[in-house]
């Protein structure tokens, strides 16, 4: 076998590893939140886990996707999950769990996959 006839083997093979980081770092995430419920209001942790199942679909339906696809969904996970990293600080906030719905919506409406669009909660 040639090279080129090895190639969509190891990129299906390398995007199928990417997505099971993307998922174990979804899952951990929410372990964290959940962990620390305590600073977090039940309806911050409820909407963190409705941004988490869309994500998860969001991953599981571009395995197979263009590298541009993958890529705009690995920054809706790293953008999502680094948001409570930074609370770690004494002097830091994370951000609210209904901007982390605009950005992963804006990837999501990016992607064309409106049927995965997040219902925006209404902000006080």
């Amino acid at each position: 076998m040639t090279e080129r006839q090895t190639t969509p083997a190891v990129d299906r093979k390398n995007s199928r590893h990417e997505s099971d980081v993307l998922l174990r770092q979804l899952d951990g995430h929410l372990a964290r939140l959940q962990a620390g419920q305590s600073q977090h209001s039940g309806h911050e942790l409820a909407l963190a886990e409705r941004i988490a199942a869309h994500l998860r679909q969001l991953i599981r339906d571009t395995v197979r996707a263009s590298a541009v696809d993958r890529a705009r969904v690995r920054a809706a996970v790293h953008y999502f999950v680094v948001r409570n990293r930074d609370a770690r600080h004494p002097h830091t906030h994370a951000r609210p769990a209904h901007v982390d719905v605009w950005v992963v919506n804006d990837i999501i409406r990016d992607l064309g996959r409106h049927d995965l669009l997040i219902p925006e909660p209404a902000v006080a």
